[in-house]
């Protein structure tokens, strides 16, 4: 039993990437992914979730929810606009840097979201790690600053904190 509510989460987000990327709701279509989701859903389990109580939280799916509108609509926007504005500049007034920055999340999961929230906004990539220590190096096109804790309120506190209340 527990099994089947550990496939729960990954059937439903194989069924929605299906989906997305199929594009169509024929029937057909539903019953496939219906089915292929629940396949996908119970050979993952028990390598995705470890507690079967955390991935049904509707307080964790909500976090993840406004995540996912706050990176696509309000930072992506953000990012973007300042390459535009970077790009079209007559002098290319850049800063590149690699900055040390904190991180408060431990979990796996965290800090991929963290380092591919980072790393999929324009102008900022993660290019090392470190665990131990709690510490993401990331390479910034327009560095504002080299300051641990300054860069880490600029480009990557709102995606830990997000990343805390979703995984930890």
């Amino acid at each position: 039993m527990k099994r089947l509510y550990k496939s729960i989460v990954p059937a439903l987000l194989s069924f929605v990437i299906y989906v997305v990327y199929t594009g169509s709701l024929r029937l057909y279509d539903i019953v496939t992914g219906v089915l292929v989701s629940v396949v996908v859903g119970v050979l993952t389990s028990n390598l995705l979730i470890e507690d079967w109580r955390k991935s049904l939280s509707l307080r964790r799916f909500a976090s993840l929810v406004r995540f996912a509108l706050r990176y696509f609509f309000i930072d992506e926007v953000k990012s973007h606009l300042l390459l535009i504005r970077l790009s079209l500049s007559p002098k290319l007034d850049l800063r590149p840097a690699i900055v040390k920055m904190p991180i408060k999340t431990r979990n796996d999961y965290g800090i991929t979201l963290v380092s591919l929230a980072i790393t999929n906004t324009p102008g900022t990539v993660v290019v090392d790690l470190n665990k131990e220590k709690g510490n993401i190096y990331v390479h910034w096109i327009y560095a504002k600053t080299t300051s641990p804790e300054e860069s880490y309120k600029e480009v990557s506190e709102v995606f830990d904190k997000y990343a805390l209340k979703i995984f930890d």
